[in-house]
């Protein structure tokens, strides 16, 4: 199977596909057993990338980058992607946890409590579910010790899908830096997927998803935390769309 096309959001390359489409390249690559990663890209970070050339090297370089913001998505379908879908993490992570229920998962990040929540609430809602680990790493950059240490304990549960929530950018950058370790196991950078199944953070109501504006349910939740990333990165995500939309450096990185 050939990987979707890319199209490119102010610089990020974003997968020309859909939650089945998803579903499937995830069925394939664990069939050939190559391992790889998953990021789920919204205004936050294309913005980031665009100033960051790591990051977008991360985001383009993945397995799959699918549309997880309504900004992401709807600017991709205007550039033409007509047959890309929204593909928000919290909705892919229940999709592929049941369609691959029988196969070993491992949850990364967060806190214990989190964890412990977020295993209760998966195996109350897809019974069967196959969990092989958990593990909470600490809130503050590892040691190489320390990421040899994790990525060992990864292993030796026989993990193959590995799903990280230590949000953005910090899960991209660490997928992108271990996952050659955890082959064939495939990583889901799925960020805030944790909270929300988990019960510990209320996610927007389905109309406030479908018009685009999870984001501003979130800032009325944690403004003073949130109020930096939303406001000002949405603002640049609107600027970069036009510039590039009008420059002669269309998509060039800022």
């Amino acid at each position: 199977m050939s990987h979707p096309p890319r199209i490119c959001v102010i610089g990020s390359q974003i997968s020309i596909c859909d939650s089945r489409t998803a579903l499937d390249q995830l069925d394939e690559r664990l069939r050939q057993g190559g391992g790889g990663y998953v990021c789920f890209t919204n205004a936050h970070a294309a913005v980031t990338g665009r100033h960051d050339a790591r990051l977008r090297a991360v985001t383009n370089d993945s397995l799959l980058s699918v549309a997880d913001g309504m900004s992401v998505y709807w600017l991709a379908r205007l550039k033409g992607a007509s047959n890309i879908g929204h593909v928000a993490g919290p909705d892919f992570m229940p999709l592929a946890l049941t369609r691959f229920a029988d196969r070993q998962h491992f949850f990364y990040g967060s806190t214990p409590e989190v964890l412990a929540a977020l295993v209760a609430a998966l195996r109350t809602h897809i019974p069967g579910i196959n969990i092989c680990g958990t593990l909470s790493p600490p809130f503050r950059p590892l040691t190489p010790i320390e990421t040899a240490d994790m990525c060992r304990q990864i292993l030796q549960s026989g993990a193959q899908f590995v799903w990280v929530g230590l949000g953005a950018p910090k899960q991209e950058f660490w997928m992108s830096e271990v996952w050659q370790s955890l082959q064939p196991a495939i990583l889901l950078g799925v960020g805030a997927a944790f909270d929300f199944h988990a019960g510990t953070v209320r996610r927007a109501p389905r109309p406030w998803r479908l018009v685009g504006t999870e984001w501003l349910y979130r800032l009325f939740q944690e403004p003073r935390r949130l109020w930096k990333r939303y406001l000002v990165t949405n603002i640049l995500f609107i600027y970069y769309s036009f510039r590039d939309a009008f420059s002669r450096r269309r998509d060039k990185p800022a």
